[in-house]
């Protein structure tokens, strides 16, 4: 195979590399498990130049998750919950996951149930902008949720 073959075929290996040889191009091995092995006479450098640029390409196109935290203690008032609640709102609609948790200390442990609260009230109250991933998580002192921002 090539591109400027006119004859697509079986060739002994002899012939295939004089071919290219006079074509001034590389006769290169694409499927070598097949039986006959299926080569190309192409140029190797432009070959791997493009399959480089396939690989960027595709690189560029997967999309990056940024994952921003927003911490909370189980008695926050309603002041820095408010201001908390914009800078989480501004992270949904930049395309970011926002990982919203409580941190216990001490013996602030015994209010669970505040900081659950806490968190359900976040996410109702950012239900425009982005959907719950994870429902809040008690994981030793601090009790974690996340939220995704919606699709446009």
């Amino acid at each position: 195979m090539g591109d400027n073959i006119e004859e697509q075929g079986v060739y002994p290996l002899r012939d295939a590399l004089k071919l290219a040889d006079e074509m001034e191009l590389d006769l290169v091995e694409i499927s070598p498990k097949a039986d006959p092995p299926v080569c190309k006479i192409i140029d190797y450098s432009k070959f791997l130049y493009q399959q480089k640029k396939k690989q960027k390409e595709m690189k560029a196109k997967t999309t990056k998750v940024v994952v921003k935290e927003i911490r909370f203690g189980p008695q926050t008032d309603e002041h820095d919950f408010q201001f908390k609640l914009k800078h989480a709102e501004k992270f949904l609609q930049e395309g970011a996951k926002v990982k919203a948790f409580v941190f216990f200390k001490g013996r602030s442990i015994l209010f669970k149930d505040q900081g659950e609260i806490l968190l359900l009230r976040l996410a109702t109250a950012l239900e425009e902008w982005g959907s719950v991933e994870q429902m809040p998580k008690l994981e030793g002192k601090r009790m974690t949720m996340f939220i995704s921002p919606k699709k446009k």
